[in-house]
């Protein structure tokens, strides 16, 4: 297997250019790439998007949005640039970042055992998993993510089913089918508990809505954000965060700009690098996984968060820009959406 050479790209600020508290700078978008993010809402065969922006240089050079969002939760509205929209899997990145932060703060380590209380045993295998393998999604749990209703679907079970209330404990009773490391599995499970593990140290409920507020979405002025929290107070951090198409750019650029936001060092350029290199390479796709952060291994460094039915954050160092597209693709169409962003960056990149 071939491997990208992968070394961690960021993009300064410019310093004639202010960041995005309160509102976004604008800027001025070639035509020829403009034509190009249109087809997001013109191709049938990218399905319905309700939302792309695109941030070059710390501007916001393109804003679109549909017509009308679909919610699963509740009835569809008008979409614009005040809809909160659902982050499905892109929330497991802004995990990344919350878990960074208390990495920096001295209060987790990566490398050491997962603080599960369901596997305190001696006995246990899974004493022997690392926080490092569930950031990694190589912890080796027996966990199915499959999204087909009328299948066998663990991550269905756990959002919707008998796990909803306890993600993280759903999660953490699965057994351990692979050595820990050994194996790569994307999992909501694995994300929730690491979830789980931040409850435990910033309380859950109130207090784990707080800490976000605090140390994630506040310092990057992403006022519309909202985790949704299950029943024992635990942030569902594998799926959901809702929040403006501004705002989850927002996040993006902390990335882009190594874990920088105004006047602020949110989380460490180190802990920033961990979303970048690349741990293992999904079969199916060909796409990379670092720690809770797809990587393309193009040549503009691109990574992206990434969330059902085509929901993505593309962080892009070497165009200093960003991507945001949220909307509605069946996976089957990934494809051509992935086709999409490629032609998109190319366009960009002239």
């Amino acid at each position: 297997m071939v491997w990208p050479a992968v070394l961690p790209r960021y993009a300064p600020q410019p310093e004639d250019v202010p960041w995005p508290v309160g509102s976004w700078p604008r800027g001025e978008l070639d035509e020829r790439v403009a034509r190009v993010a249109d087809r997001a809402f013109e191709d049938p065969r990218l399905s319905v998007s309700n939302a792309v922006l695109i941030v070059q240089a710390g501007r916001l050079v393109y804003e679109r949005y549909g017509d009308v969002v679909e919610f699963f939760d509740r009835p569809s509205e008008p979409v614009g640039p005040e809809t909160a929209l659902l982050s499905w899997s892109m929330a497991k990145s802004m995990l990344h970042l919350c878990v960074g932060t208390l990495v920096d703060a001295g209060r987790l380590d990566p490398h050491a055992p997962a603080s599960v209380p369901a596997w305190a045993d001696d006995d246990d295998p899974r004493r022997a998993i690392h926080l490092e393998h569930l950031l990694a999604m190589r912890d080796g749990l027996d966990f199915n993510e499959a999204y087909v209703i009328g299948e066998p679907s663990h991550v269905i079970d756990m959002l919707f089913g008998e796990g909803k209330d306890d993600v993280a404990a759903y999660a953490a009773a699965r057994p351990a089918r692979h050595s820990p490391g050994a194996h790569f599995n994307y999992s909501s499970g694995t994300s929730n508990i690491v979830s789980g593990i931040v409850a435990g140290l910033v309380g859950p409920h109130d207090a784990y809505r707080a800490y976000l507020a605090e140390h994630v979405f506040g310092p990057l002025g992403m006022t519309s954000a909202t985790p949704g929290l299950d029943g024992a107070g635990t942030w569902v951090a594998s799926s959901y965060v809702h929040a403006t198409a501004q705002d989850f750019a927002r996040f993006g650029l902390c990335y882009l700009r190594a874990g920088r936001f105004a006047q602020r060092q949110v989380v460490s350029r180190e802990w920033c690098d961990t979303a970048q290199v690349p741990l293992s390479r999904e079969q199916d796709t060909g796409h990379y996984y670092a720690w809770q952060w797809w990587v393309t291994g193009d040549e503009y460094g691109t990574y992206w968060a990434s969330g059902y039915e085509g929901q993505s954050i593309s962080v892009v160092p070497g165009l200093d820009a960003l991507i945001v597209r949220l909307g509605h693709t069946p996976e089957e169409r990934y494809g051509e959406l992935y086709a999409w962003r490629r032609e998109l960056l190319g366009a960009l990149a002239l």
